[in-house]
């Protein structure tokens, strides 16, 4: 899958957004409760933001932007490019509509439907334009599902949701210090469900503290019969005075093969066509990954993670019929084109400090070297660090002024480390022409 650059009119949907922006400041900063005894509610988010970007390289690669990594035509850039300072703007607006109904004795149904909108502007006039347009993730939701609760038992959710490995790490603990997608959208995981089942306890009391558990299992595009998908997901969160412990198991077999921990699990490909190519091998990743936030004072919040990654490795097989290419961690010296497993490791340091209105934040992620046999280098011996220094004010009902100054540095020049899906993902600077790079992002942010 590629995506394409075009120039565009005037940002319409950008201005479309700051009206909407603009409208809401009358409004107070909660749920909006309707129906029969507030039985629907609305909530959600809506995010302008402005980077002053440095490092940036506009069109830098010979293959379209959004081409795979993965493909060895992707490494090349194109002869004479150089980084400049650029402004880029971007906006994001989430809506989440639930519902919940008393059924009586102690059972509740409910249900959510949610979906994201973005896009992004270079120097005013430029965007990458995805195939699905503004929608965050075409053909995906973020949350489009059913639910049965019970007081003394938990709960049952079917349908489209976010999974815990993605949705916890991005907000509280990356979002949280500037880092939601250095931390959230990289490794070996995936984000979004489609044909899901979770089961959640109710909060149970263990060791002093609280313990929620829940198992989340996806079967994928069942139109897949021989590479049938299989995604497991355990989460456990303990929370005993000050502390939080957030856990995630994933274990998923036949999903497509990357490294992007937002992505949606589905199939090997998109094509249902290509479950009957005997060329294409089944794909296998997971993540274990342990998380942590104490609350030292009423004033200081202290976060921590780490994550263990996992790839199989998949062949390059290409299907003329489908023109969909299949590849992770290859070895394009070996004319049979073999992928390689790989195991990273990747931790994250946060600190927040709170004065009155203000909350000052530091954030650090670290995407490590991988292991992997693979005799051609293909990112595993690169690492990237990501720190982050933040100032928000929080204006109330529901306003927060976002202020970001950002860094990365890569310990290389080459492709980017085996936990980043592309060569300039989440800093927009490209390891394969900078070692290090610099932003400062500004913006508001309302949630309601």
């Amino acid at each position: 899958m590629t995506s394409k650059t075009l120039p565009l009119k005037p940002p319409h949907l950008l201005k479309a957004g700051l009206a909407v922006l603009a409208l809401l400041a009358a409004t107070p900063g909660h749920a909006v409760d309707f129906g029969p005894d507030g039985m629907f509610s609305l909530n959600g988010f809506l995010e302008v933001t402005t980077t002053l970007q440095g490092s940036y390289c506009l069109q830098c690669q010979v293959a379209p932007a959004g081409a795979s990594k993965q493909i060895r035509s992707s490494d090349a850039i194109i002869p004479g490019k150089t980084y400049r300072d650029t402004t880029l703007m971007n906006w994001q607006v989430q809506p989440d509509l639930s519902f919940q109904y008393n059924l009586g004795n102690g059972f509740k149904a409910g249900g959510k439907l949610g979906q994201r909108w973005r896009e992004g502007y270079v120097d005013g006039n430029v965007s990458e334009v995805r195939y699905g347009g503004t929608v965050d993730v075409p053909d995906y939701w973020y949350n489009k599902n059913l639910s049965l609760s019970h007081e003394d038992y938990g709960t049952v959710t079917v349908g489209s949701m976010v999974t815990r490995g993605w949705g916890v790490a991005d907000y509280p603990y990356g979002g949280n210090v500037g880092l939601s997608s250095a931390w959230g959208a990289s490794g070996a995981g995936y984000g979004m469900l489609s044909n899901a089942v979770r089961v959640a306890s109710r909060t149970l009391d263990v060791a002093n503290g609280d313990l929620f558990v829940e198992v989340s299992y996806d079967q994928g595009n069942t139109h897949f019969t021989r590479l049938k998908p299989e995604f497991w997901e355990l989460y456990a969160q303990y929370h005993r005075g000050d502390l939080v412990l957030d856990g995630v198991l994933q274990n998923a077999s036949n999903g497509g093969p990357g490294a992007w921990g937002h992505a949606p699990f589905s199939s090997v490909t998109p094509f249902s066509l290509d479950d009957q190519n005997p060329a294409l091998g089944g794909n296998h990743q997971s993540i274990a990954m342990l998380m942590a936030r104490y609350q030292a004072t009423s004033q200081i919040e202290l976060t921590a993670g780490v994550r263990r990654n996992q790839w199989q490795g998949a062949d390059l097989v290409y299907n003329p019929v489908t023109s969909w290419t299949t590849a992770f961690n290859v070895d394009f010296n070996n004319t049979n084109y073999p992928g390689y497993s790989a195991v990273s490791y990747d931790t994250m340091l946060g600190l927040r400090y709170r004065i009155n209105k203000w909350v000052l934040s530091t954030g650090m992620v670290y995407l490590g070297e991988a292991q992997s046999g693979n005799p051609s280098e293909r990112g595993q011996g690169n690492s990237a660090t990501f720190n982050t220094f933040n100032a928000n004010y929080e204006f109330g009902n529901g306003w927060l002024f976002e202020s970001t100054l950002g860094m990365v540095h890569y310990s290389k020049k080459g492709l980017s480390p085996t936990s980043m899906p592309g060569n300039d993902s989440f800093s927009n600077v490209d390891s394969r022409i900078s070692q290090d790079g610099r932003w400062l992002t500004l913006g508001m942010l309302y949630a309601f």
